[in-house]
């Protein structure tokens, strides 16, 4: 028979083994390093899209010990882009410097992200913007180990809109466009009726009298001899009365023409897009920046790798309405610039409260540019309908296709 003594050693050790159990399952062990790969469309500092995804990769370092970010940027096929795709770039994080996650950050690179999914079934996959793994959307591969994060982005954009409507001395908007698809259509349009809703509703003022125009460079930066330059683009709205260019683009050229304009003595704003900190340099022009704020939701799912609770999602992140600030818990944001007057700020605060009281601008009755109905009086778009926008909306100017 066993003596109390042994029996005590005994349990003693069966106490530790269930401690050092249970402290495995939530997450790496100490020094463990967990590394996780970024493909940027564009640059790491283009105060823009592929930066904030970048801040993001260094927002999870900063909370989660023992991860580690590798990237690469410009990654695209082109004028400046990789020679290799972005599966292989990829494949090459995989393989050769120990990425369990690969995180593909343009809408671009969604056929490289799924090819890359399919062929390492065993290495985790985002993709931003992407809808390959809504289970209701109308491109969906089952890929277990594949996610969509992206930010409700519309909400930003209706903010956007409302402050340039709300400045406006002419009643012209400018929408300086990347290049034409469902996602950048239906930001253009949340930006539309965003700017009709302050027009109408905050400053009583007729919609029809309410010009709002986009034009679209061909790219999501620019590239030249490929695209249209964002500058003259830029110009050309501030040279025909468009007196506020809302940028859609990822890179700043709008901010910085609205500057020179400025210093010549013309009276224009301009707004930013994708970070935070955009209108840094640029604040007397500045209305505001709606911007992404990925970090929470990429910590969530490498938390979820380490924790054994990953699963395949659609997910469309929000803004947090209680504070649409928090860099701990908000998807989208908008930071107010120095060139929002008092006023005009107090009303964007009164817009952004009844969005998050439920004040729901995809409904109806709104018509696609062409004139055909879309949404009826009174019926709210679905989630499909907004996210898959065929056409820009009835009262735009400029090219749906």
């Amino acid at each position: 028979m066993f003596s109390k003594r042994v029996w005590f050693v005994v349990s003693l050790l069966l106490i530790m083994a269930l401690v050092l159990s249970a402290c495995a399952k939530t997450g790496p062990a100490a020094g463990e390093k967990f590394t996780f790969g970024m493909l940027l469309i564009g640059p790491s500092t283009d105060m823009g899209w592929s930066q904030a995804h970048y801040d993001a990769g260094l927002y999870v370092q900063e909370k989660l010990p023992g991860t580690e970010m590798i990237y690469l940027e410009n990654v695209f096929q082109g004028t400046g882009g990789q020679v290799q795709t972005g599966a292989e770039l990829a494949t090459d994080m995989a393989t050769n410097k120990g990425a369990k996650l690969v995180i593909f950050n343009s809408d671009d690179m969604k056929d490289n992200a799924i090819k890359f999914a399919q062929e390492h079934p065993d290495v985790y996959v985002i993709h931003a913007s992407g809808d390959a793994a809504w289970k209701e959307g109308k491109n969906y591969v089952d890929l277990p180990n594949l996610k969509n994060i992206m930010g409700e982005m519309e909400y930003g954009k209706m903010i956007a809109g409302c402050a340039a409507a709300l400045t406006t001395q002419t009643g012209k908007i400018g929408f300086l466009g990347p290049l034409i698809n469902e996602e950048t259509r239906r930001f253009a349009a949340s930006a539309y009726l965003g700017a009709k809703y302050c027009w109408s509703e905050y400053l009583e003022k007729d919609p029809a009298e309410l010009e709002f125009k986009v034009t679209w460079i061909g790219f999501w930066f620019n590239l030249p001899g490929t695209t249209l330059d964002p500058t003259q683009v830029a110009d050309d709205f501030y040279n025909t009365g468009y007196d506020v260019v809302i940028s859609s683009i990822d890179t700043t050229e709008a901010l910085t023409e609205a500057k020179k304009f400025v210093a010549d003595g013309k009276q224009v704003w301009a707004i930013p897009y994708d970070y935070a900190k955009a209108c840094e340099g640029a604040d007397d022009v500045c209305l505001g920046v709606e911007y992404f704020n990925w970090g929470p939701a990429y910590l969530a799912a490498i938390k979820s790798i380490q924790d054994g609770t990953w699963k395949s999602s659609f997910d469309l992140n929000g803004p947090d309405w209680s504070d649409i600030n928090n860099p701990d818990t908000s998807a989208v944001g908008f930071n107010k610039g120095g060139a929002l007057s008092e006023e005009n700020s107090a009303l964007i605060d009164k817009f952004i409260g009844e969005l998050g009281g439920g004040l729901n601008l995809w409904t109806g009755p709104i018509n696609l540019q062409d004139g055909t109905q879309y949404l009826a009086d009174g019926v709210a778009a679905t989630k499909q309908e907004i996210w898959y926008l065929p056409q820009l909306l009835e009262g735009m100017e400029g090219q749906s296709e």
